[in-house]
């Protein structure tokens, strides 16, 4: 009896010490889990912000390659108008009572444009030239013998085309600059862009006619 007694009490020392280690090593992996799970939190939390961050940062990348894109097709239309002008007033210079001053205007402008750097300042320069060039041919309208000029004709018929085309061209440019310029204007892609770098890019404004014209050096070299 006493042999029975002595292992039953074994077998319950031993089934409690089982216990407890079990007791023991379920604790330590909720421990484990707890911690595991804060760190999940914590990198999701962390994660997101720096996803988005990246996310719109390539939105404006690529919003501002667009604006870049369609600026270069600007160019492209006002450089083909700047083509155009020489001929153009070597036509009119052909008759020697025409306007020397507007004559000298429109090419100094069409200097000014070619020089310019920025887009700000071939906006500028495009804009002038627009009104100068608008003043030539009212002028030109005073001019009978010019006006049935056929080579002065051909060169006004390419130069209303390409006048189309610079309309369409500067409309898209716009759309795509305005739309650009709203998304950095707004919270969080404008902390995103000014981190980036990325700034705003000018309209083209349109031009306000002949009556105000900017001023232009005329020290130039044809």
């Amino acid at each position: 009896m006493e042999v029975v007694a002595a292992e039953g009490e074994e077998q319950a020392a031993g089934g409690s010490g089982l216990n407890t280690s079990c007791a023991s090593f379920c604790s330590m992996d909720n421990k484990v889990l707890v911690i595991l799970g804060v760190v999940a939190v914590l990198f999701v939390f962390a994660f997101i912000p720096l996803l988005y961050v990246w996310s719109t940062y390539n939105t404006l990348v690529n919003m501002d390659e667009g604006v870049k894109a369609q600026w270069q097709q600007v160019e492209v239309v006002y450089q083909r108008r700047a083509d155009l002008i020489p001929n153009l007033v070597s036509v009119a210079q052909g008759y020697a009572d025409f306007e020397k001053s507007t004559l000298t205007e429109v090419t100094a402008l069409r200097s000014q444009w070619q020089n310019a750097k920025t887009v700000d300042e071939k906006v500028n320069a495009a804009n002038g030239l627009d009104g100068a060039i608008a003043r030539l041919l009212l002028v030109a309208e005073n001019y009978p013998n010019l006006k049935s000029d056929q080579q002065f004709l051909r060169l006004q018929d390419e130069l209303s085309g390409t006048e189309n085309r610079i309309s369409v061209e500067r409309m898209r440019y716009n759309d795509a600059a305005r739309e650009y310029n709203a998304k950095i204007r707004t919270f969080p892609a404008s902390f995103v862009a000014g981190i980036a770098g990325l700034g705003p890019h000018a309209y083209f404004e349109a031009s306000t006619g002949a009556e105000n014209a900017p001023k232009v050096d005329f020290n130039f070299t044809q």
